[in-house]
């Protein structure tokens, strides 16, 4: 809402992109506002460049008449730059603002080398997407960054992330700004962080489940880790710290030393690493969880024993999870989210859960696969860009 107590252009935006109003009688009735008005609203962001009209939608009047004229979002002004950084590979995309991938790429980008390396390869790639995609590095108006540690969302900064080394408390938001500026010439823009599991999360539960008000996804590779959207948004806990399921204890790793530097963490027995770690000691080539993926694709009967006592491992956690959060779908996906997996996970899930928890649960693996978080990382960028109070923000500084 506006000062003055009334519905701007920013609230007229979300309801267009939302579906709920998109003509202009349509908007009067669900604002109260004149028609005078809601033209007025419309015309800053028609100038803007935020809105165009489509085909004739139905006619507004009981009376008949020409049909009215719909309202759009149109997406075509600006584009989102997004980045998805794992332990050993990366990858990063150019999306439209309706999440459509223009540009893609992946690779090698090794976290432990430190962020001032790591930033100055992806400035590099997004260069290189710009062009491949075809648009200018003016039209990007954000950029979305998933990271495999937990977030301060206040700050864009990681809080001790135990498997990134060099990171913990580094101004990722200003860098990778300037890693944007120094590889396009362009001014800074904005730049979102948040964990990877959230955003995989936030990206799935948008696409396929938009209907789901409570969503679980885990995401098992190098490390373990939740995300969890309710109604819609993101639930990170009061400081980034929530979904860190990796570093629950569990009695079947009372031996083993986490990456954290603790003894018994679920991630220490039950992660990619940590099957990558068993593997390896029995003479089979794995060092991540990415190695133990490609043994699961090629049906190594090792690798598949092994995925499905971790997917145990991990089902038993999850019991509590779903105990308490009962969601309606609870999403496996990473390295080891295949069929070996996802039998452990259920084995133990509905043996410890009880059956009122589970009896309206959905498990199922990623739909989008590795773009979950490039896509969550992108709607998050919109999501913030275009929210009512920032559109009014954005419109002042256009001059409209």
């Amino acid at each position: 809402m506006t000062g003055r107590g009334q519905f701007g252009a920013g609230e007229l935006l979300a309801l267009v992109r939302s579906g709920r109003a998109t003509t202009r009688g349509a908007l009067q009735r669900a604002t109260g506002l004149s028609r005078a008005t809601v033209g007025q609203r419309l015309d800053r962001l028609f100038r803007a460049g935020w809105l165009r009209e489509g085909a004739g939608g139905p006619v507004d009047s009981p009376l008949g008449g020409r049909p009215s004229i719909t309202l759009e979002f149109d997406d075509s002004h600006a584009v989102v730059l997004a980045a998805d950084l794992d332990t050993r590979h990366a990858r990063s995309a150019v999306l439209s603002l309706t999440g459509e991938i223009l540009a893609e790429q992946a690779g090698t980008l090794v976290i432990g080398d430190g962020p001032e390396a790591v930033f100055g390869e992806l400035g590099h790639w997004f260069a290189e997407l710009l062009e491949k995609a075809g648009r200018r590095a003016g039209d990007v108006c954000g950029i979305g960054l998933a990271v495999p540690g937990p977030v301060d969302t206040g700050t864009g900064r990681v809080v001790q992330p135990p498997i990134m080394p060099g990171w913990d408390g580094y101004d990722i938001r200003g860098r990778l700004a300037r890693a944007f500026t120094e590889h396009t010439g362009v001014g800074a823009v904005p730049v979102l962080v948040d964990n990877d599991a959230n955003l995989m999360a936030y990206g799935e539960q948008r696409t396929a489940y938009p209907d789901c008000s409570a969503f679980v996804l885990v995401k098992v590779s190098t490390g373990i880790g939740a995300g969890v959207v309710v109604d819609g948004s993101v639930y990170r806990g009061i400081d980034g710290g929530a979904g860190d399921l990796g570093h629950i204890r569990v009695p079947a790793g009372a031996d083993a030393l986490c990456r954290c530097g603790s003894y018994g963490c679920l991630a220490a027995v039950a992660s990619g690493g940590a099957v990558a770690r068993r593997l390896a000691e029995t003479g089979v080539p794995a060092a991540s969880g990415s190695d133990v993926r490609d043994l699961l694709a090629s049906g190594h009967p090792g690798a598949a024993a092994l995925a499905r006592d971790a997917g145990r491992q991990v089902g038993d956690v999850l019991a509590t999870v779903v105990t308490l959060l009962n969601p309606g779908v609870l999403m496996i996906a990473g390295d080891l989210a295949g069929t070996a997996f996802l039998t452990g996970v259920r084995e133990l899930l509905y043996q410890r859960a009880l059956p009122r928890s589970t009896a309206h649960l959905d498990v199922v693996t990623s739909r989008l696969g590795e773009r979950a978080a490039l896509i969550g990382a992108g709607a998050m960028v919109v999501e913030h860009l275009y929210a009512p109070d920032r559109v009014e923000e954005r419109l002042l500084a256009l001059g409209v």
